[in-house]
Formats: C-alpha cells, structure tokens, sequence
C-alpha cells in the first residue's frame, strides 16, 4: 500500500467573496476526521501543495483545471446535483466528470457515471471540538429561533408561516461565518432548517454544525428528504401540515426541552470515522498514481503574479517579500535577480525563472511600496518575453488613496511611465523598453471613469525591441559605449 502523503486542504475564495468563509466548518470537520487517521493535514485558500495530497472545497467558483497537471488534487462536492439541484458551471460538472470526488450526500450519486471507484461518499456528523465547555440552558437562550442562509421565495412562506403563529425568526443582517455566527447559534432555543431547492436535499452541513454546538434543530420534512441515519432521532421534524400546530402548542414547552437535549445528545453517538478512513485511502492512491505521472522537471511558469494575500492568483507564480502573505516564492524583485533562478518550495514544487520566459506580469498597488522601482521594472523587463505585457493599477497621485497607506513610498501620475517608455536609456537599458499598451484611469470602485474621477491609474506596458533609432541615442546619452570586445585571434598577435 502506498505510504500516507500530507494532506492539504484548499478553500477556493474568489477575491473578495465571502461565502467562501462557509466552508471553514466542512474544512475543519475533514482535518479533524483525517487528524484522527493518522494524517498530517493543513489548511489554507486558494494555494495548492505540491508535495501533498491536496483535498479542494469551493470548486465550482473557480478552479483552472491546468493545476491537476502539477497538483494532486480531490475534490469536495458540497452542492445538490441533478434534477431540482444547483445550477452549477459546466466546466464545474466537467471536472467532477474526470476527477476524484469526495460528496457528501448519496443522492448525488446518481449524477456520476456508474461504477466510478474514485467517489467517496462522506458525511458530516458530530464534531467533538464545537461541544461547548459550558452552554447556556436551552430555556434561558434570549434568542427564540434562529435561521441561518439564504432565503428564497419557498423559504420566505415557510418562514412567514412561523412567525404567524407569533414567533420571531431572527435572522443575520450581513454575511457571517465561523465564531463570529457561533455566538448566535449557542444562544438560540433552536436553528431552523428548510430546504433551498426542489430537490429537498438534507442540509447536513448546517444542522451538524448547529447541533455539534448544543443547539438543537427544528426542520421542515420534505417528502424527498433523505437524511443519514444519524439525524433521525436528533433532529426535531415537522411535517408541512403540522407546522401551526408545532409551533403554537409545542414548540418552547418543557416538553420540546427536554427531547432537545435528548436529539443533542444521540447526535454526539454519531461516529463517520470509517466512511474517512476509506476517503484517507482514496487520497493515498491519487497521490501515488498522479506522483507516477506527473512531469519530471521543475516548473516553468508563464505568468506571475506581484503580492499574494488577498490577491493571490492559481496557476501563477506569485511573489512577495514577506512570508506571511503565503505567496509560492519570497523573492524581492527590487533587489539584483541572478538570472536564471532555480528555487524550490511546498507550494510549487521545484521551478525555473529564465531571461524571456514569461508572457505576463500583474502588479495591483504594488509599485507605489517598492523602494527601488527602477530596479524591479528592470527585473520584469528581463523576466518578460519579447511583447510580454506587464500589467499595473497603482492610486492616482491626486486621489486619497495615494497616500492613505503609511507604507507608500511614491505617488504616480500620468508621467510616471516616461522612463520605462520614452526615456528608457536613463535605466542603463538597451535593447528593449517597455511600450504603453493601455491607459486608463479607475475610480473606487475598480470602474472605469475619467480623471475627475480617478482614484486610480491603469496600465498595459507591453515589452517591445528598441529601434535603431533608439539605440543610436541610448549610446549616445548613456556613459556605457556597449562595444563588442573584437578579440584578436591567436594567429594574429605580433607580441
């Protein structure tokens, strides 16, 4: 049996989205499972490891599929598929299609090819680690009933028909994950549960998280629903036609009380530890079969990306000066670049940077903190194939954000690309310079608009070879006379 890889777990977060912060609990829930197998597993968004087995949530946000060529990946369907279910981006059901999947539902079975070995089926149940040390007793909660996600139109009559009964539903105001929700939850009587979709799959996500907290669960019992075994006795369910009646004479009574912490408790039995040791197997064996196939040599990207954090971007290479943003490689192109560069790293494996190999280079605020700017437009110069383009956004000089971050060094306006253009020589360059491709100017809202209104500047510079116009006047402005050497053959010396 092939040896236990690491195990990596990668939270797709397109820029800015917050939902993503949903899956921080299934995430969690996994680490956990895999922890218990044995398994060394981290977490983090958007950044793959080369040197695991990388298990990947939030795919159908986006997941450019070129990175199953480099990366070992599994990955977690947590969306209704099929008739009635979500409706999912074909390059999403596209890759379910052709790559090892972890669902969490059986129902979803049916929409992957029959007799498919690389679907695990995994559940999510009780999570030891949310049990509170301490909870407030369920008839002291302040808040009555509590629903968590979004509401549609079949959602919407299901939860007016509660609140007609004379209840309050208390909802979120704004989008709120992790502890921050948590709060909520543990001071709630109970969490509602109703169904999104036509398809009446079981919200297993949320009611285990919900009653992993000590909270219990009144749900709506949709005919199609299908739940684990496990939610049976734990969760309190209400038939459509019983609804009013539930609500006006049973719900809050010390009655409901008690079968609460009774449901609570028969959750915490719930053990899915085999259905993971089978998802651990499966992890093991996409390790190895895609370690065997996977191309020698290191990685020679195409595109990199300036800065990480928040902005990071797949399948680039993308570089900073701290460690902390978690970019692919701590490199500082304002410093000298010996080139080429050969570098190694979990993230990326081994990899290559050569003099002209990469078509696109993308720094958003970032030139505005380099202290050394000529230096890293001179190191993206070299880095860039011939028509490369190297694309920028930097705070318009006259807008407040130029300076609203302590740690800008410059502020940039319209002639802050002449050097790079025009008046490349004065940067010791000679044979090519950079061509202003585009310009335009942003407004606050990352929108196009004119300069009344720019809060930032936009640019496409694209590398281009000098004439020989202007290599007549580079050597004729700079000190350096860039002369061949006209070495004197062996034959020829009179000495």
């Amino acid at each position: 049996m092939p040896s236990l890889p690491p195990i990596h777990i990668c939270v797709q977060q397109p820029a800015g989205y917050v939902h993503s912060l949903g899956f921080l609990d299934q995430a969690r829930y996994f680490r956990y499972q895999l922890r218990r197998l044995g398994a060394e597993v981290g977490i983090a968004k958007n950044r793959l490891r080369h040197d695991a087995l990388n298990i990947v949530f939030g795919a159908h946000l986006g997941f450019p599929v070129e990175q199953r060529e480099r990366f070992a990946c599994v990955f977690v369907n947590l969306e209704q598929l099929g008739e009635g279910g979500a409706a999912l981006p074909p390059a999403y059901l596209e890759l379910l299609a052709g790559a090892p999947v972890a669902d969490y539902d059986p129902l979803n079975l049916p929409a992957y090819a029959a007799g498919r070995r690389d679907v695990a089926v995994v559940p999510l149940l009780f999570a030891p680690y949310l049990k509170p040390q301490h909870s407030i007793p369920l008839e002291e909660r302040p808040i009555d009933l509590l629903f968590i996600g979004s509401v549609n139109e079949r959602r919407r009559a299901w939860l007016d028909r509660i609140e007609a009964c004379g209840l309050s539903v208390a909802q979120f105001d704004g989008p709120l994950y992790g502890a921050e929700r948590d709060a909520f939850i543990v001071q709630a009587k109970a969490v509602l549960n109703a169904p999104f979709y036509a398809s009446s799959r079981f919200e297993q996500a949320r009611v285990s998280h919900c009653l992993s907290l000590g909270t219990p669960v009144i749900s709506e019992r949709a005919p199609q629903y299908r739940p684990h075994a496990a939610f049976e006795d734990s969760v309190h369910w209400v038939a459509d036609a019983d609804l009013e009646r539930f609500f006006t004479t049973e719900f809050a009574t010390p009655a409901f009380f008690a079968a609460g912490r009774a449901a609570v408790q028969a959750f915490e039995a719930s053990d899915p530890i085999e259905a993971y040791a089978a998802l651990l197997d499966l992890c093991r064996a996409v390790h190895a079969s895609h370690g065997a196939r996977r191309a020698a040599g290191p990685w020679q990207p195409r595109r990199i990306n300036l800065g990480s954090g928040k902005d990071y971007k797949q399948a680039w290479l993308n570089l900073d000066i701290v460690e902390r943003a978690q970019p692919d490689l701590v490199l500082d192109l304002g410093q000298p670049l010996d080139l080429p560069l050969a570098a190694s790293g979990p993230r990326v494996g081994p990899l290559l940077l050569t003099e002209g190999s990469i078509e696109h280079i993308r720094a958003n605020n970032v030139l505005e903190h380099v202290p050394d700017l000529a230096t890293l437009m001179t190191n993206c110069l070299r880095l860039l194939e011939e028509g490369g383009t190297f694309q920028i956004e930097v705070p318009y000089e006259h807008a407040p954000a130029a300076w609203q971050d302590p740690t800008h060094v410059r502020a940039m306006n319209e002639q802050s690309w002449i050097y790079y253009t025009d008046w490349f020589w004065y940067l010791g360059w000679f044979e090519h310079r950079f061509e202003m491709a585009y310009f335009g100017y942003l407004d606050g809202a990352m929108k196009e608009c004119g300069v009344e209104a720019a809060a930032f500047m936009q640019v496409l510079l694209r590398k281009t070879p000098t004439t020989l116009r202007e290599r007549t006047t580079a050597r004729t402005m700079q000190a350096e006379l860039r002369l061949p050497e006209d070495e004197v053959a062996p034959g020829d010396r009179r000495n």
